[in-house]
């Protein structure tokens, strides 16, 4: 069993800034591609970016991509999503996920393919 603690989550004006953090347990961190989710009220559970074993390769959705960055930190067992030029259309919750499948493949960027789920941050963009 992997657990999986986010932190980092607030309020925050549009077109601030907030950092998230995902600490993972276990020793196998370094064995799993790393992402985040989020979920707004009344909406599906979406993906919003995702990291590979080593850190090389990252992806991410049209909606965050030059705006968010997902890096990870194998030594630490930890996973960020730096979130910059926040809009109010990013109010969620977010969730810290880890899998084994590969991620490279838009088509398998869905929560079926997550194996481990963290509890989940909120995030609230002021406008």
């Amino acid at each position: 069993q992997v657990l999986l603690a986010e932190s980092g989550g607030g309020l925050v004006q549009a077109g601030g800034s907030l950092r998230l953090s995902c600490a993972a347990s276990g020793r196998t961190f370094g064995s799993y591609n790393m992402g985040w989710f989020r979920q707004a009220p009344g909406k599906e559970r979406e993906f919003v970016a995702a990291i590979s074993r080593g850190g090389i390769s990252t992806y991410y959705s049209d909606s965050v991509k030059g705006r968010f960055t997902i890096t990870r930190d194998n030594a630490k067992n930890t996973v960020y999503l730096q979130m910059n030029s926040l809009k109010p259309e990013d109010t969620a919750v977010y969730y810290c996920a880890a899998t084994i499948s590969d991620l490279s493949n838009v088509a398998r960027r869905t929560t079926a393919a997550i194996n481990y789920w963290g509890q989940g941050t909120q995030v609230t963009v002021s406008s």
